[in-house]
């Protein structure tokens, strides 16, 4: 049965070329056969290369979310301070996930629409500090899919990396990585996490995270 032609605007799952369709419809192999060891092989360097970084890039069967999730209670632990930066939805969930995790999490909100700056990153790191809470760790969402805004992201690393050197930069690539430039290495961010169903044109349900 054919189906009309969909115009998809939503910021995902987008649109499938049809290469991506048509390598959905082959045959299943071996997961654990030399065929699938080379595809994952293959597809590790690649995302290396989409990440620009040496680190290793991780594939898991989740959604966005499910990495964040990751990223939040493989770095984290109960208790740590932790500088959330948002500016939209989904900033606001990177934080919720810290805070149901039962970190200590202080939220620099800026008001939907706008980007982060460095200095008020800065001054939200410096204040955590000299109430004798060093953050442990700073939530960042590259570019906020609720209001289209990216943040300047390697001013925002920057700027961290200056008024707390220890702190691990924890960043939200989902809908951003892919589609702007982006430089994990480059722009010195310790975990990075982002969907298959955003930039990547692929089908919902894979996350990948370095």
């Amino acid at each position: 049965m054919s189906q009309p032609p969909m115009n998809l605007r939503v910021p995902g799952p987008t649109p499938l070329p049809d290469a991506i369709r048509a390598a959905g419809a082959r045959q299943m192999v071996n997961h654990r056969g030399p065929d699938f060891k080379a595809i994952l092989a293959r597809l590790a360097g690649g995302l290396q290369e989409a990440f620009r970084t040496r680190n290793e890039v991780l594939i898991l069967t989740a959604s966005g979310t499910g990495a964040l999730e990751a990223a939040v209670v493989n770095h984290c632990s109960p208790g740590d301070p932790i500088l959330a930066v948002s500016i939209g939805a989904f900033g606001d969930r990177f934080a919720a996930i810290a805070e149901r995790y039962g970190a200590d999490v202080t939220r620099l909100a800026v008001a939907w629409g706008q980007a982060a700056t460095g200095p008020a990153i800065g001054e939200a790191l410096a204040a955590m500090r000299a109430a004798g809470r060093p953050a442990r760790a700073v939530l960042i969402t590259h570019n906020e899919t609720s209001t289209g805004v990216t943040n300047p992201l390697s001013e925002l690393a920057a700027a961290a990396r200056a008024a707390e050197p220890e702190a691990l930069l924890l960043v939200d690539g989902i809908s951003g990585l892919g589609a702007v430039p982006f430089e994990t290495d480059g722009w010195d961010l310790d975990v990075v996490a982002t969907g298959s169903q955003k930039s990547w044109m692929c089908p919902p349900g894979l996350a990948m995270i370095s």
